[in-house]
């Protein structure tokens, strides 16, 4: 994204939320990274998966499902 990343706009989004009692959207990251620091990074600004690149529809879609299954 040109004016920010990924765990910023995550934070921000999450605070977007709280601020006005909206439900939680999902949010999984796309990422070329699977460096541990980053996947950490993504849980602490708020995301709730991510999936590396290249990525796999079928992967992608079993990671939304775990998220719905555990919101419900």
């Amino acid at each position: 994204m040109p004016v920010k990343d990924g765990f910023t706009a995550s934070q921000e989004f999450r605070l977007y939320e709280q601020q006005y009692n909206k439900a939680r959207t999902p949010i999984i990251a796309l990422t070329a990274s699977v460096l541990d620091d980053d996947i950490r990074r993504c849980t602490e600004s708020g995301m709730d998966d991510y999936v590396s690149k290249p990525f796999n529809k079928t992967v992608l879609l079993e990671k939304i499902k775990t998220i719905r299954e555990r919101t419900d």
